[in-house]
């Protein structure tokens, strides 16, 4: 007779061999600024928010054996594209994180297509990635041109700024930020006298400033990110540019780009955002964690958006039940509400975007600023509804093919 003590360890036994056999093997690779002028934004604080996200997913308890790999793109398609090519077919990672810098991470979308993984983006802001360079195997997470200018432009325009000109990053992020900026400010009656492009990434911006200067345009949009929207604010400020009578709208700023500024030359500027470390406890919560990690740095919306796709990423992988098939799992994604601690609820769209709400910040003046990063005051929710492009005017072919 065989004792009831031994059945029972038996059935463990069993029971344990059965769960690691149908453990879901997940890699995630973090492809990422990590010493170039989008380092702060993203980097290294965005591997630690994919981190954090796998830890608060509870993988390990689910059955998942999540590692988690990073690299350096350096702000070039050519390098980037190499990276995720070994990634892809000598290293078995299964999705790409992050990729800041539009022309890296257009690049990078054609690859994880090609290979049937799955591309999670939250650093790059064309918004071509969920319409005409949409894939089944992208999901657009944070942000997007199209957001930016349609949350700045039009809040811009309806308080007087009619006249533009810009000055825009020589790569296909600041072009499509010019492009869809342009669109809203003249749906909404106002004009653009001009622009000029700068090299990407750039230094020295007292030339494109003074043209700016000369335009007399009411507002002067800078269609840049990162270092080269520091530099440019900074030059404005040297030259005078707002003393003048012209005014500054950041079409992409982050927290780390106001901090680098100082409030004294950022004070007034109008910009969107998708998340603000000091919106509400869970913000901050996060926030800490991410300080006790990087010193008093706060996190940007870019890593914010790292954490929470990596979270609903890892939802879809358990619902399919592995995270080989990058197609399948990305739209699992679509089919499952999105819920997360930083985002709240929303929803991954059938062309791929992440629809949530967006916000209309302005930096505050130095007295405004009760302590260090107290640097916004909300001025408008853009509803989720209305924050990203109409799905019909994307132009998404496989979307279009389905209707």
């Amino acid at each position: 007779m065989v004792s009831r003590k031994l059945l029972y360890g038996l059935s463990a036994i069993a029971l344990m061999s059965a769960t690691s056999a149908h453990a879901i093997d997940v890699k995630l690779g973090v492809l990422t600024d990590m010493s170039g002028l989008y380092a702060d934004l993203s980097g290294q604080g965005s591997v630690w928010a994919a981190e954090q996200a796998v830890a608060d997913f509870g993988a390990e308890e689910k059955g998942m054996n999540v590692e988690i790999v990073s690299a350096d793109h350096q702000n070039r398609p050519d390098v980037g594209s190499t990276v995720v090519r070994q990634w892809f077919d000598e290293d078995d990672v299964d999705a790409v994180v992050d990729v800041p810098t539009s022309s890296v991470a257009l690049a990078v979308n054609e690859l994880t297509r090609d290979r049937n993984k799955a591309f999670l983006v939250s650093g790059a802001a064309t918004a071509a990635l969920t319409g005409e360079q949409c894939s089944p195997n992208t999901v657009h997470w944070t942000y997007d041109t199209w957001s930016l200018a349609n949350g700045t432009g039009r809040a811009i325009v309806e308080t007087g700024g009619e006249t533009w000109f810009f000055v825009t990053a020589d790569y296909a992020f600041g072009h499509a930020l010019e492009a869809d900026t342009t669109a809203v400010v003249e749906e909404f009656g106002g004009e653009v006298l001009g622009s000029v492009s700068h090299p990407f990434p750039g230094t020295d911006f007292s030339s494109f400033i003074l043209q700016a200067q000369g335009s007399g345009a009411q507002i002067i949009g800078l269609a840049n990110a990162g270092g080269d929207t520091v530099n440019a604010v900074n030059t404005a400020a040297e030259f005078g540019v707002v003393q003048a009578g012209q005014n500054l709208a950041a079409l992409l700023m982050f927290i780390t780009d106001v901090h680098a500024i100082g409030l004294e030359n950022a004070q007034g500027l109008i910009f969107t955002e998708a998340w603000y470390w000091d919106q509400n406890d869970e913000n901050r919560a996060f926030a800490a964690d991410f300080e006790a990690e990087f010193g008093e740095n706060k996190p940007t919306m870019v890593q914010a958006g790292v954490y929470s796709s990596v979270m609903h990423y890892l939802k879809a992988v358990e619902q399919v039940g592995s995270a080989e098939d990058g197609a399948a799992v990305v739209a699992a994604m679509k089919e499952i509400p999105t819920e997360d601690k930083l985002f709240g609820e929303g929803m991954v769209r059938e062309d791929g975007r992440k629809i949530h709400d967006m916000y209309l910040f302005e930096v505050k003046s130095p007295e405004e600023s009760t302590g260090p990063w107290d640097y916004y005051t909300q001025r408008a929710v853009i509803p989720a509804d209305g924050a990203f492009r109409p799905l019909e005017e994307g132009g998404c072919e496989f979307v279009a093919s389905a209707d």
